[in-house]
């Protein structure tokens, strides 16, 4: 096991690009995904600062001027959505002073921290979204472990799991157990807090069912009367999972192509091995014969894809395609003028008709279309044709995007 301490985080380079661009940088992402570990790594000569401290946050909020002006070099203010309030008066500080660079702040988002970042801090600000950690980080840590597919899509990615410290590889932390604290002590809490949530029982049901329908389109009508909850309500909940990167929301691509096409979004999970303790998969050896494993998979490229992108400091800007006949496109995203296509497949051994899908997209996008890229569960890549067919082993590499 390997510790969070000692990961080179593929986001630092965006981190140092944006603080050289923006007077303030943000990191937001879950919780426990290293924003606090990151930002005291790349800004150490910086005083830090937890607004999590409730005698910190009553000096900040009862004099905001006051708390700000005692650094006079700027500083690290972790879990800013604890003071919202502090951030018109952080406005008003990096506008006196005119320096980049200046603050660092990181929080958690379910509690609307993106909606006041962007009304205070606009034009101001560069935000890293940081997931937890990727294929690449993991594989190019010193004495990472040599892991297999099974165990890293069970696994997961949160720092803690791979955390040397909290003893040996025979006492280490169990995965089902660290996420069942994380559940109870993130989820269930902050979630609740944010929605006033009294029927405990019937929030677990929602998460759950959301669990089973991970990869799938989503029907909030049928999840909601499978829960036993209203279609208002479903969205309410559905919104501040999201909003805390539990649950990711894929959105079909829009253009046409002179077909008709589902206007559903597809469920996944950020993390797959929150997503395997939700579905009381016990082990790596039961994933592997586990009715999901083709959807968790599905979910692990799509979180490892987010991953890639966002730890640039970009824009998901990723979606998926799907016509009315059920022909479909796992993941498509524009890049320089070209709408690539990924076909996404659990199986090992590689086979013709994976290339379906994406054969089927070139034909109704024509020109616009880039060459199919097929990601599977194999250990070799190659080129068929005009088509690449990319093992999951190639995110080991911190540039690779299914391309």
């Amino acid at each position: 096991m390997l510790t969070d301490a000692f990961v080179q985080r593929a986001a630092w380079p965006a981190v140092v690009r944006l603080a050289a661009g923006f007077p303030v940088v943000a990191l937001t992402g879950p919780r426990q995904s290293g924003k606090t570990t990151l930002a005291r790594q790349v800004f150490a000569h910086k005083p830090y600062c937890t607004l999590e401290d409730a005698e910190t946050r009553n000096l900040a909020l009862a004099d905001p001027r006051a708390f700000l002006a005692q650094f006079p070099q700027g500083a690290v203010l972790d879990e800013i959505q604890r003071a919202p309030e502090l951030l018109s008066y952080l406005q008003s500080a990096v506008d006196q002073r005119g320096r980049m660079g200046d603050f660092v702040i990181t929080g958690s988002q379910q509690f609307g921290l993106l909606d006041s970042i962007s009304q205070s801090l606009a034009g101001r600000v560069g935000l890293v979204q940081l997931l937890p950690l990727s294929l690449a980080e993991i594989s190019h840590a010193p004495n990472a472990p040599a892991a297999d597919l099974n165990t890293l899509m069970f696994t997961g990615g949160y720092p803690a799991l791979y955390d040397a410290r909290r003893g040996t590889a025979e006492q280490s932390l169990l995965p089902s157990d660290w996420h069942r604290a994380y559940i109870a002590t993130y989820i269930e809490r902050d979630v609740r807090q944010v929605l006033g949530v009294r029927d405990l029982a019937a929030f677990e049901r929602f998460v759950l069912m959301c669990a089973a329908r991970s990869g799938q389109l989503l029907n909030i009508q049928t999840l909601a009367a499978d829960c036993g909850i209203s279609a208002n309500a479903a969205r309410q909940w559905l919104s501040v999972l999201e909003a805390s990167y539990v649950i990711r929301l894929l959105q079909p691509w829009h253009e046409n192509f002179g077909k008709r096409l589902v206007k559903m979004p597809k469920l996944y999970f950020y993390d797959t091995g929150l997503l395997c303790h939700l579905l009381r998969v016990e082990s790596p050896s039961a994933l592997a014969t586990h009715a999901m494993r083709g959807a968790i998979f599905e979910t692990w490229v799509l979180t490892e894809t987010l991953k890639h992108r966002f730890n640039q400091g970009l824009e998901a800007d990723v979606y998926f395609w799907r016509d009315n006949h059920g022909v479909e496109v796992d993941l498509l995203y524009p890049h320089q003028g070209l709408l690539h296509p990924v076909e996404i497949k659990s199986g090992t051994t590689f086979a013709i008709d994976w290339l379906r899908g994406c054969d089927m997209f070139k034909r109704y996008a024509s020109e616009r279309s880039a060459p199919g890229v097929v990601m599977y569960g194999g250990e070799s890549s190659f080129q068929l044709l005009s088509s690449q067919v990319m093992s999951w082993q190639g995110f080991k590499d911190a540039s690779a995007e299914p391309r």
